[in-house]
């Protein structure tokens, strides 16, 4: 082989691999970047955090230099619909009550946001509740759009009846009212409307919209295979963490990485303490409407329990 053959052989392999790479970039709506501030906005089950966790926890293992910050800002009860049933406790929260404060305070280089169980109502469908979600969603795309920041929906996970019909709080269509407590035996088709639409929503704006419904509802009718009671959660609105995983996985696989790495159960466990400190400390600086929610720590004090857990999380990582 000569000299100018030989090159031709080795470039060959290099073009393949760079088109591949292009390929995976243009795939996945591009991939997170060292000094980025990445926030999540969401309901109870981001509040819960545990998806945040594993997505940082597994980052910060196959990619120990990237430092990315990622913060959750996700409220309880909270919707973009700004619909609220007549029997919850208290109005529920819209996050456009406090989306540009967020913004603006926080200065995000991407946004991951996750609503839907909530605006419902938990309701059976209708044409004002599912208009009052698209603008609600149309907004929030508009309001991140202004401040140049990226934005990544996720649909709203599956409702799942198995538990609440066991306890015999499902109610049929025809019932004069609904609430998170007694809910629309058939909610879930309203989920399944929002997440369609969602999936076909076409805006520039929006860098990619994941599908977080599909990879549950597989996941729990393979285990429902070899056990027909399994349940992802305990009230079919609450996800448990086999639940925060698939999401988590989700955004992983975009990104580029592999969310079948292990990572270490101490690393993990540490992640999470600051993860949820982080979150209580920034829902409380950037304010919100909703009664009795944690109060988080002032920033300045946070940072100090936060080094502490930082040296250890460094000290996995070695």
């Amino acid at each position: 082989m000569n000299l100018s053959s030989a090159r031709i052989h080795w470039r060959r392999p290099l073009a393949i691999l760079f088109v591949l790479f292009l390929t995976l970039v243009a795939a996945s709506g591009g991939i997170l970047k060292s000094g980025q501030r990445v926030v999540f906005l969401g309901d109870s089950n981001t509040y819960a955090a545990h998806y945040v966790d594993f997505i940082e926890a597994s980052l910060l293992t196959q990619a120990p230099d990237l430092k990315v910050e990622l913060l959750n800002v996700g409220l309880p009860s909270e919707t973009t619909s700004g619909l609220s049933e007549p029997d919850h406790p208290f109005p529920r929260p819209t996050v456009h009550e406090r989306l540009e404060r967020v913004l603006a305070i926080m200065k995000p280089d991407v946004v991951i946001a996750c609503y839907g169980m909530n605006d419902g109502m938990y309701y059976p469908q209708s044409p004002e509740r599912f208009a009052a979600y698209q603008t609600g969603i149309n907004d929030l795309i508009a309001k991140v759009a202004r401040t140049g920041a990226k934005l990544y929906l996720v649909t709203p996970p599956p409702f799942d009846p198995l538990p609440q019909r066991k306890a015999g709080k499902l109610l049929p269509k025809d019932a004069p009212k609904f609430a998170w407590f007694s809910i629309y035996e058939d909610y879930d088709s309203v989920l399944a409307d929002y997440s369609e639409w969602l999936l076909k929503l076409k805006d520039e704006r929006v860098e990619r919209v994941f599908d977080a419904r599909q990879p549950m509802l597989d996941y729990i009718a393979e285990r429902r295979k070899a056990d027909p009671d399994y349940v992802m959660s305990g009230d079919g609105v609450h996800f448990n963490k086999e639940g925060h995983r698939i999401i988590a996985d989700a955004l992983l696989k975009a990104w580029g990485y592999d969310p079948a790495v292990k990572v270490d159960p101490e690393l993990q466990s540490l992640v999470a303490q600051r993860q949820h400190i982080l979150r209580d400390a920034w829902v409380t600086h950037c304010g919100h409407k909703r009664p009795k929610t944690k109060q988080g720590l002032p920033l300045a004090e946070v940072q100090k329990k936060t080094a502490e857990l930082g040296k250890k999380i460094e000290a996995r990582l070695d």
